[in-house]
């Protein structure tokens, strides 16, 4: 490091060059008793050695709670959730997926996983005060072809499922030419995606949302069972790589997980993620979930939900752990204009038997 460039007292700089210091780390990794028995400064000149080095490495500004009061940090949007277009849904997650981390949502086969997903891909588009980040979204796929006719189905009925916003507005989004599908067969092309195209798209600012689809599909298949170390390892690298992104750029991540038949019975020596009773259990293990900060569950009910004239499956959506969220649940349909909540007192939605 050029200490010649710290604003600090040239008696400060020929202490420390005289010490043999010579990078900012090995400064900030020793205590202030150290520094100062090394370099034989005071305890005050210690104090300034520290705040100078560490303003040197700082990569970003700080910011008070003022700034962020006042919305001069628009980056980090204090209190700003991405909305799911749903007033139930919304409610649950406490307004909509938080803008920093990776929010992870397992459910087996046919739970309505990638329609949550298609419905987050649309909801970024629309303007910050209804809901959205005015950005568009990055889907990657790694196990099935994008459902690109669904996508089209949920396009055309937006103004079903946006009542409450003026017409030329959603006429005005051009939704398609927003969403960036990816296909990643291997992990190679999964971890070049997210690292070398996905990080183009985010700083121009085409992308705030970030789906993979699944994280799971390409770690189960390119490890066998004895290869636990190793798929942890690339798995971590995965996983920091998507933090860095959210938090760098303000962006959600979101990521489909498939989840493991639990065989033996309860035990105590097993993590079960909060899932005590469940039969079924997210994949991957501890080694992914301690990656994740917003852990959703979706599960697909026996029976049917009626609104109007149609019918749907009732699904189950639980909150399994979160920073800002308690354990919770509620019920929600998938229709034709997309995902929405039932109401707890099922006032427009009533239950039929099973088919």
């Amino acid at each position: 490091m050029d200490w010649e460039q710290l604003d600090l007292n040239p008696r400060i700089i020929g202490a420390v060059k005289k010490a043999n210091f010579r990078t900012a780390k090995e400064i900030l990794c020793v205590s202030g008793p150290d520094l100062q028995r090394l370099t034989r400064l005071s305890k005050t000149d210690v104090q300034r050695l520290h705040c100078a080095v560490a303003a040197a490495v700082r990569k970003s500004k700080l910011v008070t709670a003022l700034q962020l009061i006042r919305g001069e940090c628009p980056v980090l949007e204090a209190g700003h959730r991405l909305s799911f277009a749903c007033p139930i849904l919304d409610g649950l997650m406490r307004g909509g997926l938080p803008l920093r981390g990776i929010t992870e949502l397992a459910g087996e086969s046919a739970a309505g996983k990638t329609q949550f997903c298609l419905q987050l891909c649309l909801s970024v588009q629309y303007p910050q005060e209804n809901g959205g980040l005015n950005s568009g979204a990055v889907y990657i796929c790694t196990e099935d072809s994008f459902p690109i006719k669904r996508l089209r189905q949920l396009i055309a009925q937006q103004p079903q499922l946006r009542p409450d916003l003026p017409p030329a507005l959603i006429r005005s989004l051009r939704f398609s030419d927003n969403i960036y599908i990816e296909h990643a067969a291997d992990l190679e092309a999964l971890q070049a995606c997210v690292s070398q195209r996905v990080p183009v798209l985010l700083k121009r600012g085409l992308v705030r949302l970030l789906v993979v689809d699944s994280v799971a599909a390409l770690f189960r298949s390119e490890f066998q069972a004895d290869e636990a170390i190793e798929r942890s390892r690339h798995l971590l690298a995965f996983s920091n790589t998507l933090h860095r992104l959210s938090h760098e750029y303000g962006a959600p991540v979101v990521c489909v997980n498939q989840v493991t038949d639990v065989v033996d019975g309860p035990n105590p020596g097993r993590c079960d993620y909060g899932l005590v009773g469940s039969k079924v259990l997210p994949a991957l293990g501890i080694a992914w979930a301690n990656q994740v900060m917003v852990r959703l569950m979706l599960r697909r009910l026996a029976g049917q939900v009626q609104s109007a004239s149609r019918s749907s499956a009732p699904r189950k959506l639980e909150v399994v752990f979160a920073p800002h969220l308690p354990r919770a649940s509620c019920l929600c349909g998938v229709w034709e204009e997309g995902v929405r909540g039932i109401p707890d007192d099922h006032s427009d939605l009533q239950p039929q038997g099973s088919s």
